[in-house]
């Protein structure tokens, strides 16, 4: 067996990156890219307009303007082109053609002209306590109450439906200003192919009752 020394190997050299190394062009890459998607996140963002909310309920048939709307930034993409946009001039006398809730955005749909509304304001009577949840916007039905005939107390007829769904527009109370006063006036936004039978009533022996409708 040979006691030759064996030759010592070298170390190899570390070699410096050069642009022709492909890790790192990957790495070039891979940073460029999350910078741009980092830009891209924080511009889309930013990227909100200004639209309408109803600073309170809007009922149809009342006229709208900017001191009953309030200036909302959102962004919600190509959505955001159904709303009125407070950058954009109000249709001439615009009216709302559809309850909408305070706080909500305001649709395009849902303002119009005056004769697109098919409604009309009546103003009804109200001799015991409202409800609570009677208030502008809210959806309730109407029914009569006949009178019953001079001193025959225990023979009083049977309520019945004028018409159902009609929106509170307005509610008007006694002094108090409670909305569960005894005596005030209701305005609810009658059809006009209901109006005859509720003018009726109206004018009738009885009194006109306003019943809430569950869930609205």
């Amino acid at each position: 067996m040979s006691n030759e020394a064996l030759p010592a190997r070298t170390a190899p050299r570390l070699r410096r990156p050069t642009w022709r190394d492909p890790r790192l062009v990957v790495g070039v890459v891979l940073v460029a890219l999350a910078v741009a998607l980092g830009a891209w996140v924080v511009s889309s963002a930013d990227r909100t307009v200004g639209v309408y909310a109803a600073a309170d309920t809007l009922t149809p048939g009342e006229p709208v303007d900017t001191s009953l709307l309030r200036v909302v930034d959102v962004n919600l993409g190509a959505e955001q082109e159904r709303y009125l946009r407070a950058d954009a001039t109000l249709p001439d006398d615009p009216v709302a053609l559809r309850v909408v809730p305070a706080g909500e955005l305001v649709a395009l749909t849902a303002v119009g002209d005056a004769t697109a509304v098919e409604v009309r304001s009546v103003a009804v009577p109200v001799s015991s306590g409202l409800s609570e949840r009677i208030r502008p916007g809210a959806v309730v039905d109407l029914w009569f109450v006949p009178e019953a005939p001079a001193g025959e107390s225990d023979a009083r007829q049977e309520p019945e439906p004028l018409v159902a769904g009609v929106v509170v527009e307005q509610v008007d109370v006694s002094e108090s200003g409670l909305v569960v006063a005894d005596r005030g006036t209701l305005h609810v936004l009658v059809g006009d192919g209901d109006l005859p039978p509720v003018l009726a009533a109206l004018g009738a022996r009885g009194s006109v009752a306003v019943v809430p409708v569950a869930g609205t």
